[in-house]
């Protein structure tokens, strides 16, 4: 596995101002690991996610599955062996008041749950403070939570921090984590 994908902590920003959805991936030092590139003019989202901004080196790719992205599945590809890592799938209705999505294995096993933190906060975010409470999830297994995703707020760009260092007795392939973020970012740019 690439060294970008050993780091327990992320800083995940979409830039503004882009034709294309781009996205950079950071390490806690404030390194770039991961920049990611969204393909345009796709009926499917197709996300390709590169070593650096040359895009030399792809190491991931997501797929949608189908064209409407209501109740949508990602496949999550590793693109130097072309092996699937997982799936994402998004819950259409459950979404529409609270994020909800299902992370699976490459056996397509269902391994963790995505949410938005709180029921509460994630209607005021929707009916009334749009973008100025920032955004949460929890990713829960067995009804933990093993890792976090906290948006920053900041009025210039949008901004995900990933936070695997929960996952002290349960493992997530980091790779999956980083793919939920991107999709994130790119789906939460959509709306707004």
């Amino acid at each position: 596995m690439h060294s970008a994908f050993q780091y327990n902590q992320y800083l995940i920003k979409r830039q503004w101002f882009a034709l294309r959805g781009i996205i950079r991936v950071f390490q806690p030092n404030g390194s770039l690991v991961l920049y990611c590139q969204q393909k345009i003019f796709q009926l499917k989202e197709d996300i390709r996610v590169y070593a650096d901004e040359n895009r030399n080196q792809e190491l991931l790719y997501i797929q949608a599955r189908q064209i409407i992205d209501f109740s949508a599945n990602y496949d999550v590809f590793d693109s130097t062996t072309n092996e699937v890592i997982g799936m994402l799938r998004r819950k259409g209705f459950h979404s529409l008041a609270r994020d909800h999505w299902q992370l699976f294995n490459n056996k397509a096993e269902q391994i963790a749950v995505i949410q938005e933190d709180n029921l509460t906060k994630a209607l005021f975010r929707r009916v009334f403070l749009g973008g100025l409470l920032p955004l949460s999830y929890d990713m829960i297994i067995d009804n933990v939570t093993v890792a976090t995703i906290k948006q920053r707020f900041n009025i210039f760009q949008f901004e995900l921090v990933l936070d695997f260092n929960l996952n002290v007795t349960q493992y997530v392939d980091h790779r999956l984590g980083i793919a939920t973020c991107l999709l994130l970012a790119i789906i939460e740019g959509r709306q707004s």
